[in-house]
């Protein structure tokens, strides 16, 4: 009989400390208010065998106490362990040696103190993990709860009862007092399949509890907050199977400043935040990040409720105009599209609405509801059959008893259309009559603020749209190019930094687009070359020592004839001759000047755990300032090259801004399409690649400026680069 694999038993293994048919807490004891204590009483509802587990005593509570785990009638699906931490150590080895799916471990004082010898105690847990297939939460760790079986495996005071239903939420949450805090919004009505904390992580982590979720039944939507991991990789893993098994995973990521970013020579490092990588590696598969952990709980209650969008427009009833007004304003902030209504459904809409309301959308219906109900649900119904929307936003501005009978025509308007219905509770009696209500009603979707409620309609119609047509990059570049390429940045020879004519070559072979240029040494054939090329032109110094030649003052511009090229040709040199040490030049460069228009910077991330990203962004000497960027990992089809561009914030750029040519949108999706795949093809072999600026004018699309840095040895291509650019 074949032997299962580690990875299968890891696998089962989660399964069962998740999922416990027999769960052993060991430390148990009598002494009221302790861990061990509390756990038990937590444990009152749980369906399955409960054993407690120390020498000490023969019984407690009524229930026998077994002296060792080896006495137990039968191997421990899950063990809690709330021992000291001098003792855990030594109890996970017995864990493991018997077979226990896994353990939750309470004990602190481990990798989170900061120091060496706690630091080498979680290693030590995390290596019996590892080796056996033993899974570990903690050490420092909350706990676990899964309402549908009542195995609270906790000592905290989550709510012990949350009324099952079609739309729970699976909770991860690193941090355990934060779990602690979500999980009370079961007082008003939100309803978990499982809480679900880890601590320091040492085994058991964010990607592990996703992957779990994602594959049981009882959990509609998926909500996480955790601070980071030390392999985000597998988070995106987790990420996909979610996506394929159609498990919406709402993330709302802490720490995510730039402090500890890794530094990078190229402009593009600056635009590429570790904050943008998440994001970018993980949207992909269909992830809807929130920037509050105030919003995280109610895009998951939308998320767990909502049918797949049947269109893609909202249409909003409010008996406010202000309250439309204030939808229309978050509408257009996250791109939510408000058709206006069919000519039958404006029919109905005039035929039930006040002169003084609007028939429109947003429809205002007045006040007037209060004494004709009806014409509420006729305009609601009506709105609903209209084919261009897919979600009704309402304003629920007053919270009372006599509002809530309306919650029913909301859930019938979901049930009947298939259309989720978002109520928006305004009132600032945040908990008053029928807040509750509306809270676990399958078929309404509560927000207390419009700005989350469309900011959840966009994401959603995103999302599906991801799940429609999944993006995926046009036919490879051509197999000789790509082996030219990898021979050209595999040469051991020379500095690990090509100069901007090398790499301008190499992007070249991917048919990206370049402006002309010539090599020159000395003044004649400078005269030649520009002859040649023809005026106006640009005149640079090439060495693989000066990254950033404006700086240096070795690029002179826009130079209109034979005078000014003679001018520009002794300036450089000059400068040249003051950089201090000395550079290496190998001539000067004469390019063609390309025309005014819009400058944008393409570069390349490669993240060791996420691997390549294309970043875009608007692109010349202030780059860094501006700071207005799109990453997307690579590569990109043309269609998503496109989307990049259009999210950028200056896109009105492209139209033609003051009477400027509008941008070839076309001919830059079809350049940043194939930047992306040389940085997918050459990820192995690329440090950096900074192409800045491409110059975006009415005919044309052109890569004037490039820096790629080859991928040396751990530590001799930062070192090399230190020394040639001091």
């Amino acid at each position: 009989m074949t032997q299962p694999r580690l990875d299968q038993i890891k696998a089962a293994n989660l399964g069962r400390v998740f999922n416990p048919k027999r769960i052993a807490l060991l430390g148990a004891t009598p002494r009221a208010g302790s861990f061990a204590a509390r756990t038990v009483d937590n444990l009152q509802g749980y369906a399955g065998e409960l054993y407690l587990v120390n020498a000490k005593y023969p019984e407690i509570g009524g229930r026998p106490c077994h002296p060792s785990l080896s006495a137990l009638p039968g191997v421990p699906d899950a063990v809690i362990v709330a021992l000291p931490n001098h003792l855990v150590e030594a109890a996970v080895a017995e864990c493991a040696a018997l077979g226990v799916g896994g353990v939750v471990i309470y004990a602190s004082g481990y990798a989170e103190t900061g120091r060496q010898a706690d630091i080498e105690s979680q290693a030590r847990l995390a290596a019996i993990a590892r080796a056996t297939g033993l899974r570990i939460l903690g050490p420092n760790c909350m706990g676990l709860v899964n309402y549908g079986s009542g195995a609270v495996q906790s000592f905290q005071q989550f709510p012990l009862a949350c009324e099952a239903n079609g739309h729970s939420i699976g909770l991860i949450s690193q941090s355990g007092a934060l779990a602690l805090s979500l999980s009370q919004a079961v007082e008003r009505g939100v309803s978990f399949s499982h809480i679900l904390t880890f601590g320091n992580g040492a085994d058991v982590d964010v990607a592990d509890m996703i992957e779990y979720l994602s594959g049981d039944e009882k959990c509609r939507a998926i909500a996480c907050v955790f601070e980071g991991m030390a392999h985000p990789g597998r988070l995106a893993r987790a990420a996909e199977l979610a996506f394929r098994r159609n498990k919406p995973l709402i993330l709302c990521k802490l720490a995510t400043g730039e402090q500890g970013a890794r530094a990078a020579l190229s402009h593009t490092g600056a635009l590429a935040g570790s904050d943008a990588l998440y994001r970018a590696a993980l949207g992909r598969h269909g992830v809807v990040f929130v920037d509050h952990f105030e919003t995280l709980l109610e895009v998951a209650a939308f998320f767990a409720k909502a049918p797949e969008p049947l269109a893609s427009g909202a249409a909003i009833v409010a008996a406010s105009g202000g309250a439309g007004i204030m939808a229309v304003d978050k509408a257009e902030c996250h791109g939510v599209p408000l058709p206006a209504p069919a000519p039958g459904t404006r029919a109905v809409l005039k035929a039930n609405i006040p002169d003084f309301g609007s028939a429109s959308n947003p429809c205002d219906v007045t006040a007037e509801v209060v004494n004709n109900p009806q014409s509420l649900e006729a305009c609601l119904q009506a709105m609903a059959r209209d084919p261009a929307y897919g979600a009704l936003v309402v304003a629920q501005t007053v919270a009372g008893e006599a509002f809530t009978p309306r919650l029913k025509l909301y859930s019938d308007i979901q049930a009947s259309h298939g259309k989720p219905v978002c109520a928006v509770w305004l009132s600032a009696w945040q908990n008053g009559p029928g807040s509750r209500e509306f809270e676990r009603e399958p078929h309404v979707a509560v927000f207390h603020s419009m700005d989350r409620c469309f900011y959840a309609l966009a994401q959603w119609q995103r999302r599906a749209q991801l799940r429609r047509a999944p993006g995926a990059a046009e036919a490879g570049a051509d197999p000789a190019a790509v082996a030219r390429v990898r021979q050209a940045l595999r040469n051991g020879e020379g500095l690990p930094v090509l100069t901007e004519r090398e790499a301008k070559a190499l992007l070249a072979q991917y048919g990206v687009p370049i402006n002309r240029e010539a090599r020159v040494d000395g003044w004649t054939a400078a005269l030649d070359s520009a002859r040649a090329i023809g005026f106006p032109l640009a005149l640079k110094l090439e060495s693989p020592d000066v990254l950033h030649k404006t700086e240096a003052g070795v690029v002179r511009l826009d130079i209109q004839d034979e005078a000014a090229l003679r001018q520009a040709y002794d300036g450089i040199l000059a400068n040249a001759a003051s950089i201090s040490p000395p550079p290496r030049i190998n001539g000067l460069l004469v390019q063609e000047m390309v025309g005014a228009g819009v400058e944008l910077i393409v570069g390349a991330r490669i993240d060791p755990e996420f691997g390549p990203f294309i970043v875009v962004g608007h692109g010349g000497v202030l780059v860094e300032i501006i700071k207005d960027s799109a990453i997307a990992p690579a590569p990109v089809s043309r269609e998503q090259a496109g989307n990049m561009v259009r999210s950028l914030k200056g896109a009105a750029l492209f139209d033609g801004y003051r009477g400027g040519a509008a941008v070839d949108l076309d001919a830059l999706a079809d350049l940043i399409s194939r930047i992306s795949q040389f940085i997918a093809d050459h990820q192995a072999d690329l440090a950096e690649l900074d192409i800045n600026p491409v110059i975006c004018g009415a005919g044309r699309v052109v890569a004037v400026d490039a820096l790629i840095v080859k991928k040396q040895d751990a530590g001799s291509t930062r070192d090399s680069l230190q020394e040639t650019n001091s």
